[in-house]
């Protein structure tokens, strides 16, 4: 992809790079992902798969011997945001998933984005969206953005589908964002926004919304079912770690210098610097 083509929440100083969901029936999720999602296979071993497109990695899937599902009320996942190019691979997603009897959870208009939500055969959360140009959403004078939840001309959106069939996800389709579910707001507030030294953009009852480079959001908490969750479990299903990809080496720098004063262990990978979150959910930052 070009520079002119990355979409604007990739080229913030972070940006959310992949997901890894821990799931009990592997062939079946992957199968949604690949049938009703749009992604494709790219590495398959007999315990996970990765999934993507065009080559980028976006998904990856494991199961093991020993797996719980995790109840509705877990600290864990509440969606992965995939983001399409834009309106028209929004309208013929749509248009696949009605013609495939996906029955869909909701369609909003966040004023910064459409969005649709389902869930995957395990109840994980996805929302398969499209970003408004930044020049076309408010900023209020503090710098956060304004955001609603406005109901979602569905026909209109789905008569404007070109007929051509649907061959997957388009090529620059990306993890927009990724929404979780906490146990406590401020503690929340403390870790992504004092430690990882993302902004709070907006803020819902119950719910903060953080990015950098003034995107709407790249990663969101909400306690709407989960107010008082403690640490996951190591064998549970649904989000066990997620990557965030800096593209400034002096933001990731100072998230690390910040990691080290608040004494949150970190250890070196391959991929980058990996921790958990207060809920004990992984994450990797990387370079």
């Amino acid at each position: 992809m070009t520079e002119q083509q990355q979409p604007f929440a990739l080229s913030r100083p972070l940006h959310v790079g992949r997901a890894h969901l821990v799931v009990n029936d592997l062939a079946r999720v992957s199968g949604f992902y690949q049938k009703i999602i749009g992604l494709s296979v790219l590495e398959k071993t007999p315990s996970g798969e990765v999934l993507g497109v065009a080559g980028v990695p976006l998904l990856t899937l494991t199961t093991g011997g020993n797996v719980a599902r995790a109840p509705r009320n877990a600290a864990g996942l509440f969606h992965t945001a995939f983001l399409v190019p834009g309106r028209l691979e929004l309208a013929q997603w749509l248009a696949h998933a009605a013609h495939n009897n996906i029955q869909l959870e909701g369609a909003s208009d966040h004023l910064v984005s459409e969005a649709l939500y389902l869930s995957d055969p395990e109840g994980n959360g996805i929302e398969i969206y499209r970003d408004r140009t930044p020049t076309e959403w408010t900023y209020h004078q503090d710098g956060t953005v304004a955001m609603a939840t406005d109901r979602l001309n569905l026909q209109e959106l789905y008569n404007s589908a070109p007929q051509a069939a649907f061959a997957g996800m388009a090529e620059g389709t990306a993890l927009g964002h990724i929404h979780l579910q906490v146990g406590d707001i401020p503690q929340a507030d403390a870790f992504y926004r004092d430690v990882l030294g993302l902004k709070i953009m907006a803020r819902y009852p119950g719910a903060s919304f953080f990015a950098t480079g003034d995107y709407h959001h790249h990663i969101a908490a909400n306690v709407w079912n989960s107010r008082g969750a403690t640490t996951r479990l190591e064998n549970m299903t649904g989000l066990s770690d997620y990557t965030v990809k800096f593209n400034d080496q002096s933001a990731l720098a100072n998230a690390l210098s910040a990691l080290e004063k608040h004494e949150i262990a970190t250890t070196k990978t391959a991929e980058g610097w990996a921790l958990r979150d207060p809920w004990g959910i992984g994450l990797t930052l990387a370079a």
